[in-house]
């Protein structure tokens, strides 16, 4: 269970052990009472499969006395008792998960950072990702499920019009560019993730296709302006890709293609569901590294 978007530079951790109906209750509670790009709530099973975890990454710190007082409201006294508060060290995740890590393959694009430029075979499509504080480097399941999905429908044909949804590093956005050499509208709600898009695109010299806005939801004027989209990414989490479904799907074109990630098994459905409903198709369901990325159809 995962609410929210992952905040930028996290700087506090809320964790909770209890039993699965009140990690439950937490999260639901929690999610509800903060803004879902201030925090990021995942409830879910620990690997003995005797308790349930909870954890709250806040980008500032947080009032722990009213944190305290909503998990006593949604559990009890005793659950809120065991609530211990963690302050974490600034990281650049994206530097830090590059370091060490061998280029990545996904069909014809190859994921690299900047000490492995040299080990780009020519028939690849090279992706340099420069070290920032924003998510999505290819290694990550859910990058690498979408750049797969990205790759496989370019064999179905050139998109008109291409928009990815929480870009984060860009690197979904580069990708289609790159691949299909047309524009790609691209979006975050985080300004940051805004920058490290643009120097990325700048860096792969794909600046002249990638446009990135800075955009909460989807009812911005330019998204509509940009649209219909043959093609649209959205490698986000659960809750927001069911809140965005009805605003996505109206942006899709007639015969367009959606790919969804950053789904856990347990909520593909829920996402599929809410797609489904708006009269899109389960066209490939595909699992990496324990997430689940989605491509889904809009029939003609």
């Amino acid at each position: 269970m995962l609410e929210g978007l992952h905040p930028v530079a996290p700087t506090h951790l809320m964790r909770l052990e209890t039993s699965e109906r009140a990690a439950r209750r937490v999260a639901d509670i929690v999610s509800e009472s903060f803004d879902p790009a201030e925090t990021a709530v995942a409830a879910f099973e620990a690997p003995d499969g005797r308790i349930w975890l909870v954890e709250v990454f806040f980008r500032e710190a947080p009032d722990e006395t009213a944190v305290r007082e909503l998990v006593r409201v949604a559990a009890g006294e005793a659950v809120a008792a065991c609530i211990s508060f963690h302050e974490i060290a600034p990281t650049d995740w994206v530097k830090s998960s590059l370091d060490g890590l061998k280029p990545v393959r996904a069909g014809r694009f190859c994921i690299h950072g900047s000490h492995d430029r040299d080990r780009v075979p020519p028939s690849a499509i090279g992706i340099e990702i420069e070290a920032a504080l924003a998510f999505g480097t290819g290694h990550h399941g859910t990058t690498l499920g979408c750049l797969r999905a990205i790759d496989r429908m370019a064999g179905a044909g050139r998109p008109r019009a291409v928009l990815d949804v929480g870009t984060g590093t860009g690197v979904l956005a580069i990708a289609a560019a790159l691949r299909h050499r047309l524009p790609v509208l691209a979006s975050d709600i985080d300004a940051v993730s805004v920058e490290a898009a643009r120097a990325n695109a700048a860096l792969n010299r794909a600046q002249t296709f990638v446009r990135v806005i800075h955009a909460a939801g989807l009812r911005d004027a330019r998204f509509r302006r940009g649209g219909p989209y043959d093609l649209v990414l959205a490698n986000i989490l659960p809750r927001p890709l069911v809140g965005l479904a009805t605003d996505l799907v109206a942006l899709v074109a007639t015969g367009g293609t959606v790919i969804l990630s950053g789904i856990i098994p347990p909520h593909a459905n829920l996402v599929v569901s809410a797609y489904r409903t708006r009269g899109l198709r389960l066209v490939r369901h595909e699992t990496i590294e324990g997430w689940v990325t989605l491509t889904m159809a809009r029939g003609r």
